[in-house]
């Protein structure tokens, strides 16, 4: 079986900060996981990398609130075989 995902991205940023929504939808679940970087104001402006790293930031909140489903989806199941 395959079966393509999408994860959407939306990216909002300023000169000094970026912030990151990562939302996806699967098999009746919703999830939204955000990533936020700031720009300490003498660092030089390079965007990229603000992006970058709150892009990671919110990939990573959205890793671990699918896994948080995933466990307790086995807790349940575990529950329910005893």
């Amino acid at each position: 079986m395959h079966e393509d995902i999408t994860i959407e991205i939306g990216i909002d940023e300023d000169d000094t900060m970026t912030l990151v929504h990562a939302t996806l939808d699967f098999r009746g679940d919703h999830f939204v996981g955000t990533g936020k970087a700031k720009r300490n104001p003498t660092d030089p402006n390079v965007p990229v990398i603000g992006e970058e790293l709150a892009l990671a930031r919110a990939l990573g909140s959205l890793e671990e609130l699918v896994a948080d489903r995933a466990y307790a989806r086995i807790d349940g199941a575990l529950i329910l075989a005893e």
